[in-house]
């Protein structure tokens, strides 16, 4: 008896040892500064970008086969139907060109203007080359066109214009504010589908569908049915930035769940791509009763092209951050002094925390001072704290998820009042030149 506790301290010891030592080697292994990682990490962030800016996720099957989308972009000289969508008009709805995925020869006939810009025929070729940001071509072996799908693009990023209008560099991660989903949708020939699904005629839905406008989409619409809010204005929110992510544990108005949650409920649900996807908190006829009706509470496919594509689409997204207002875009020094009111008397910071610029809580339309009919709309019943950072790339449409507020002294004068900060004119000045320089 009188060796036991030495022989269990020994056990103990020798115990401690082995699992130092087998914790050192895990360490070793996910060391995020080792080479190994790096590449793996890299290479995640490569196939990443390729999945967002190009996989569809077979939602071809929506896009064309139910929706005819690609027939309505050929137009019924070039085999579809109607007049066709042009540069031109896939322009003036949003749609946005990859000037460096155009061959020598196409800049140079568009600067010619020996290539038409008017022809549905110019846009289709367009789309065989990868150009129009967030539509993908699926070709056959003699390079026609066969159909078409969406990407995470189309909404989710921009161009800088160093070409023309509409035409320059893609901008991942950045919302774009020009794109006129509803007038996309529109085009199809078949919307009785949906409309059916949302239990209207489809002259309702299209007059739905023409209210949103410009950087507008109803995700929820085709969860709940509610298209118009009490006060009688469209339910359809602003698109979101996809840049700047990275530590933001909500990645929506409403905080229905992280990025991976959110980039598989878009690709199967409001995409219509083929993965699987699981929510039990849209089985709910009352709350959720489009969900509750089609299933997308338990949506499954074989085989899933969805699910092993969300870590890297995660990783890519993490990837980005927030972009830099341009030189020139705002006043220095009076953004010096925003700054330290953003940080006291105007208490943004109680919500909006350095460096997140979101402090990763959930509020109460109360708490912010506005209603509440979007945030119970969600499984939460509140809203989450929008990261502020690339403020100036969401400008264009208003703020809030749905645009409530059209300039920023419209924000800053809604917490003045909402808070009692009791600001003057100046200090107000100050804090949105703060604001536009984040």
């Amino acid at each position: 008896m009188k060796n036991i506790k030495p022989l269990v301290l020994v056990c103990t010891l020798f115990t401690a040892v082995l699992v130092f030592v087998q914790c050192s080697k895990d360490l070793e292994e996910v060391d995020p500064s080792s080479e190994k990682t790096q590449s793996t990490h890299k290479s995640l962030v490569n196939d990443g970008k390729v999945i967002f800016r190009y996989d569809t996720f077979g939602d071809e099957d929506f896009w064309s086969g139910l929706l005819h989308i690609d027939k309505a972009i050929a137009g019924a000289n070039n085999g579809g139907f109607g007049p066709g969508v042009s540069p031109a008009t896939a322009l003036a709805v949003g749609l946005k060109v990859d000037a460096e995925a155009l061959p020598p020869e196409v800049v140079a006939g568009i600067k010619s203007g020996t290539i038409d810009l008017n022809d549905p025929a110019t846009t289709l070729e367009l789309i065989k080359l990868d150009a129009v940001v967030g539509v993908k071509g699926v070709l056959d072996d003699g390079g026609n066109l066969l159909s078409v799908g969406i990407t995470c693009a189309s909404c989710h990023s921009t161009v800088d214009n160093s070409f023309a209008p509409g035409i320059g560099k893609r901008l991942d991660g950045w919302p774009n504010r020009d794109l006129n989903v509803g007038a996309i949708i529109s085009l199809t020939d078949n919307a009785q589908p949906i409309a059916d699904m949302l239990h209207v005629d489809e002259t309702t839905l299209r007059t739905v569908l023409g209210l949103w406008g410009p950087g507008k989409f109803a995700a929820v619409l085709f969860m709940d049915g509610k298209a118009m809010r009490p006060d009688g204005k469209v339910a359809a929110n602003l698109l979101p930035a996809a840049f700047g992510l990275r530590g933001i544990e909500l990645t929506t108005y409403t905080g229905w769940g992280d990025i991976t949650y959110w980039n598989s409920f878009v690709a199967n649900l409001e995409m219509h791509g083929k993965g699987n996807f699981t929510d039990f908190r849209l089985n709910d006829p009352v709350k959720y009763p489009i969900a509750f009706e089609n299933q997308f509470y338990n949506v499954m496919h074989t085989p899933d092209l969805v699910s092993s594509k969300l870590p890297a689409l995660r990783a890519y997204q993490h990837s980005l951050d927030a972009p830099k207002p341009p030189a020139g875009s705002f006043d220095r020094r009076m953004a010096g002094r925003g700054k330290a009111l953003f940080l006291t008397k105007a208490k943004c910071a109680t919500c909006h925390t350095p460096p997140l610029l979101a402090d990763n809580v959930l509020h109460t339309a109360e708490e912010i001072g506005i209603d509440d009919f979007e945030a119970m709309r969600s499984p939460t019943g509140k809203y989450r704290t929008t990261p502020l950072g690339g403020l100036f790339t969401r400008t264009k449409g208003g703020f809030y998820h749905d645009g409530r507020f059209a300039v920023l002294s419209d924000v800053v004068n809604h917490y003045d009042d909402h808070l009692a900060l009791k600001l003057t004119p100046s200090e107000k000045k100050d804090l949105e030149e703060y604001l536009k320089s984040l």
